[in-house]
């Protein structure tokens, strides 16, 4: 070949060379942002501000003026908290217990019939268009007063034909009476926790679930009636490879849910000490961690299944993706919902409301709320008064959340502050702007798709309350 004919070649190929070598270097400049950020510790924002700061200035008497302040129209969503198991999950970070006996868990009922009755009176007969049953495991309550406390919410609320009522399920611990029991009930959604199908995982988080018994728990869910199942799994476990990521994801296609929530775990022993059981040693570093979360969420869009804000995905019929579509979007303490409520009550130890006035939350301690519901006063312990400013920042922040975009503008607008309110803010963007995490264009803040992973790090931008390098949150991935 001549010279002149290789210099021909070498023009023909330099474009697309060049190409490459530019996508290269932006695929490295990104991952190199993404590395920076890595080990923040970043609220998971499903309320904004963030439980951490509730106070005791909210009690029972203002709780109780704002239930009697709800609009006649307002429609309202029920979350019941249960907060027993019957084994110990190590990695687990909710409220609950390990009871030795049936006696708590009956009078714990008989508590919540109580509560139930006390907000009733409150809020009289609003509309009720969702219901949420969480835990700990709920089921452990038993068929006769799963179905008694429902029949009690249908007498005490006019429920919406069309409300969802969704419970959290131990497949491990779902038999067939249980399963009639939910679809008597009038159950509609059921969310089953997997977490990981590797068995030297489970084995060092203390949770054996074999596949067997979670198709068989899904079987007696399906036969009930309940058609719409969630799935619940979990990266930065102990001993946790991508290769296990992946397996367990083409496991639990098998399953085919409408939905799965894909959790980073939590590593914090000095909030919940049974964590002090994990071998520390074993968890997977913060990179790792990306690359777990980043082969789950690859398998499932190669499933067909669309990614939902951070942790989320649904099938692209299923109403959360729509929701998604049409901006209906919303994040609340169960993650993204398309739950369209006015108000959220939460019964049960440790419950989290919200109001149009503020936050509310239950005594933690079952014993402290149990006192309070027996004397028949409400057991809120504390909560937060929302102001204008607060509404402002956790309009931004949910939209970031679900959209991965906000027209500060058209917010700052709608709620009635100057365009200048959020210079800092738009400062800090600039800094997020220069590692790509964000893009901003007038005054609209997006999110690049191959950042999402780090949505919650923009988000904080707009957190007035954070402090920085608490230890008490998530890592950022």
């Amino acid at each position: 070949m001549s010279r002149l004919g290789e210099i021909d070649l070498a023009q023909g190929r330099y474009p697309a060379a060049r190409a490459r070598d530019t996508a290269e270097r932006d695929e490295n400049a990104m991952e190199g942002s993404v590395a920076k950020y890595l080990s923040e510790r970043i609220p998971r924002y499903t309320s904004y501000p963030t439980a951490p700061h509730f106070s005791p200035a909210v009690g029972p008497g203002l709780y109780a003026s704002w239930l009697r302040a709800l609009p006649e129209t307002a429609r309202l969503s029920i979350y019941l908290h249960v907060p027993f198991c019957r084994s110990l999950c190590w990695y687990c970070g909710c409220h609950t217990r390990v009871p030795g006996h049936r006696d708590p868990i009956d009078r714990y009922v008989m508590r919540i019939e109580r509560e139930i009755g006390l907000v009733a009176d409150l809020a009289r007969a609003r509309r009720v268009v969702h219901v949420h049953w969480g835990g700990g495991t709920p089921t452990i309550v038993g068929p006769a007063a799963f179905g008694r406390v429902m029949s009690l919410l249908r007498e005490r609320f006019t429920f919406d034909p069309a409300a969802e009522i969704a419970v959290e399920i131990d497949p491990r611990r779902l038999d067939a009476d249980m399963a009639s029991a939910l679809g008597r009930a009038g159950v509609t959604r059921a969310s089953i926790g997997i977490q990981t199908f590797d068995p030297a995982v489970q084995r060092a988080v203390n949770r054996i679930q074999s596949l067997e018994m979670t198709k068989a728990c899904v079987s007696r869910l399906r036969d009930a009636g309940i058609a719409e199942l969630n799935v619940d799994l979990l990266y930065g476990l102990p001993y946790q490879t991508v290769a296990s990521c992946e397996a367990t994801v083409a496991d639990t296609l098998e399953l085919a849910p409408a939905r799965f929530s894909v959790f980073g775990y939590a590593h914090v022993p000095a909030m919940k000490r049974h964590q002090q059981l994990i071998d520390a040693a074993a968890l997977p570093g913060g990179e790792e961690r990306l690359r777990q979360e980043r082969a789950i969420g690859d398998a499932l869009t190669r499933a067909g299944y669309v990614r939902i804000g951070l942790d989320h995905y649904a099938r692209p019929e299923d109403a959360l993706a729509r929701a998604q579509a049409t901006g209906r979007l919303r994040r609340n303490f169960q993650g993204y919902t398309d739950d369209p409520a006015d108000a959220l009550v939460g019964l049960g130890a440790s419950a989290i409301g919200l109001l149009p006035q503020g936050y509310v939350q239950n005594a933690t301690g079952i014993g402290d709320w149990g006192r309070c519901i027996d004397r028949g006063e409400l057991a809120t312990a504390r909560g937060l008064a929302l102001t204008r400013e607060d509404r402002l920042r956790a309009d931004i922040i949910e939209r970031l959340m679900c959209d991965l975009r906000a027209d500060l503008p058209a917010i700052l607008h709608r709620r009635g502050f100057p365009v200048g309110f959020l210079d800092r803010e738009r400062m800090e963007l600039e800094a997020l702007s220069a590692d790509r995490l964000v893009r901003v264009d007038g005054g609209v803040v997006t999110v690049p798709e191959e950042a999402r992973t780090l949505v919650r790090r923009v988000a904080s931008v707009f957190d007035a309350y954070l402090a920085p390098a608490e230890a008490r949150h998530a890592v950022a991935v």
